[in-house]
């Protein structure tokens, strides 16, 4: 029960009772409601900002998390492009240059996605930017791969391809050094062994005796092995393919018939005197896209630097040919 309170009336000379009207008394209640309801609302602020719930602290141990998270796969993402560039790098200066391809354009690799905004589901997040650049570099990075995958696709059948074209190439000589007598003659301007007119010699004489084996000079196809071309004798004509053909002439016989594919250094004959020749010699020749061609150049299979030299030096001498 509330104390009754009174004051002195100076006019009555006596004491009287306080009545509180019900304007005062509702007034203070609503002071202390308001105070009451103010309090309240500092606590929950400073809780709010000072205290965490189990409810906050698990959504914040699940954030660090996926932060976490995030950061290891941007890590990854800078290991992938790094390694990317490398084998991009490899393929434009090593791969492609040797096998003779145009490099693929920056810009073709790292081309963005014009067009429609493919990321505006991502819009409105607190970390949106952070999102969006993220699905970018993977975007970027997918269509990176993609490329160097068609490109490495391309630079294997370029391989394949340049493989069957060292193969197929004459590059090696067609007589053994071993068995060989000496260079006679090599290509160029020479002395007719029968009229000792100058006039061109469109290959090399290799002096080696009658019956010495003959050596496919790269894989083919021998498209001709007879006596039927003026001068020639008996001789054969490989089909190297990618426009390359080599000629055996004054061959003594056959060890290949028409339309037999061989091997480099397959025994495709035997040297001879046949045909328009002065003494036993192989006369080699080799063409490109129809035209003679100096062989001098294509001997890098089967000699060293130092018998190449010396070939190189014997051919170059303005002597008599055998033919």
């Amino acid at each position: 029960m509330s104390k009754v309170k009174y004051y002195y009336d100076s006019e009555s000379l006596s004491y009287r009772k306080i009545e509180r009207k019900k304007r005062t008394t509702f007034k203070y209640a609503s002071f202390f409601i308001l105070g009451c309801a103010f309090f309240a609302f500092i606590f929950v602020f400073i809780a709010s900002q000072y205290l965490e719930s189990p409810k906050e602290k698990a959504m914040k141990r699940e954030l660090h998390n996926m932060e976490l998270q995030f950061e290891l796969l941007n890590k990854k993402m800078s290991e992938a492009e790094t390694v990317l560039a490398n084998i991009e790098d490899r393929d434009n200066n090593i791969y492609r240059v040797y096998f003779e391809a145009n490099p693929i354009p920056e810009a073709q690799r790292k081309a963005g996605f014009g067009g429609i905004n493919r990321y505006k589901t991502l819009e409105g997040f607190d970390n949106s930017k952070l999102i969006i650049e993220s699905n970018k570099r993977i975007d970027i990075l997918q269509k990176q791969i993609v490329v160097q995958s068609k490109s490495l696709d391309e630079i294997a059948i370029l391989a394949e391809e340049k493989e069957k074209i060292l193969a197929a190439i004459p590059a090696i000589q067609p007589v053994s050094n071993e068995d060989l007598t000496r260079m006679a003659s090599g290509y160029g301007m020479r002395s007719d062994p029968f009229t000792k007119a100058r006039k061109m010699h469109w290959g090399m004489d290799f002096t080696a005796p009658r019956g010495t084996p003959i050596y496919a000079s790269g894989d083919g196809k021998v498209v001709r092995a007879d006596s039927g071309s003026s001068g020639y004798g008996k001789h054969i004509r490989i089909d190297h393919g990618f426009g390359y053909v080599s000629l055996y002439a004054h061959l003594y016989k056959y060890n290949v018939r028409k339309n037999q594919k061989v091997k480099r250094g397959d025994i495709i004959g035997f040297v001879g005197s046949t045909g328009r020749s002065e003494a036993p010699h192989l006369h080699y020749e080799i063409f490109k896209d129809g035209s003679r061609i100096n062989p001098i150049n294509f001997y890098y299979g089967s000699l060293t630097a130092e018998e190449f030299n010396k070939l190189l030096e014997h051919a170059s001498l303005e002597n008599q040919s055998l033919d």
